[in-house]
């Protein structure tokens, strides 16, 4: 693990959740660290929880705000010259039926969780070719490999990561540049409690599924490690992941699972 001390790590939504585990896993490794959200308080917090406090700095910003975006990125890039793994976790999920969500919706949530992540790659990606070496972590979900009820726009966005980031991989991987796509299941954070509904308005319920799901601090762990050892894709959870081999391997099964979800 002594290969990430003074690496600059970019995590987005590293206020809470995944991003937040992720950040005190890599600074106890001595990794320099840039941590992103909305929330400059609640940054400040996960800032002082790292081991090396004295190696993050805090760059907060809306996903939703391409300006905003971009204007972290060349923040970024001049202070620090380059980012060695860029972590695109930050993101939106949804609870809400695709007959009854407004457009806008959709739109938030594939501007947060696609859109802003690419804006970031573009910006960041001329570099790590330039220097050959870069690492991109964008976590997607496992409903980015099969739809789900009540996730139209969460898994259309999700499912569009896998096509960009694969690419990017095949067109620079000569160059340097590794990617790593994450697919958790279901993971205690507050992911659900903070989900889109139909209108736009938080979903402000922790889902069965959620609450019972890995710790954050283990997701990060796995993450690290897949990072470490150059994974291409990996998969976390628990038997929520047999969804993605049913569709691949026993599609029919898939479709009868899912038909018999009542959405709620």
């Amino acid at each position: 693990m002594g290969r990430f001390e003074h690496k600059v790590i970019w995590i987005t939504g590293a206020s809470s959740g995944i991003g937040e585990a992720l950040a005190c896993e890599w600074s106890k490794m001595g990794a320099r660290l840039i941590l992103s959200g909305r929330r400059e308080s609640e940054l400040e917090k996960v800032k002082a929880a790292c081991a090396h406090s004295e190696l993050c700095t805090i760059v907060p910003f809306d996903l939703a705000d391409q300006r905003q975006v971009e204007a972290a990125a060349d923040r970024v890039l001049q202070q620090f010259g380059a980012v060695d793994i860029l972590v695109n976790n930050g993101g939106i999920s949804q609870r809400s039926l695709a007959v009854e969500t407004e457009l806008s919706v959709d739109r938030r949530i594939m501007e947060v969780d696609y859109f802003s992540g690419v804006a970031l790659v573009k910006k960041l990606l001329p570099v790590m070719a330039e220097r050959k070496s870069g690492h991109i972590v964008v976590v997607s979900s496992i409903v980015g490999k099969f739809g789900f009820p009540l996730r139209s726009a969460y898994s259309a966005a999700k499912h569009a990561l896998h096509g960009f980031y694969e690419s990017v991989w095949a067109e620079l991987h000569m160059q340097g540049v590794r990617v790593t796509i994450v697919c958790p299941g279901r993971i205690l954070t507050d992911v659900s409690l903070h989900a889109l509904t139909k209108d736009g308005t938080p979903h402000g319920v922790m889902d069965h599924g959620q609450k019972n799901g890995i710790s954050a601090t283990t997701c990060a762990r796995k993450i690290i490690k897949a990072v470490g050892r150059n994974k291409k894709e990996i998969y976390i959870g628990k038997m929520d992941l047999l969804m993605i081999y049913f569709k691949r391997y026993i599609p029919w099964l898939y479709y009868l699972l899912v038909s018999k979800v009542q959405p709620r």
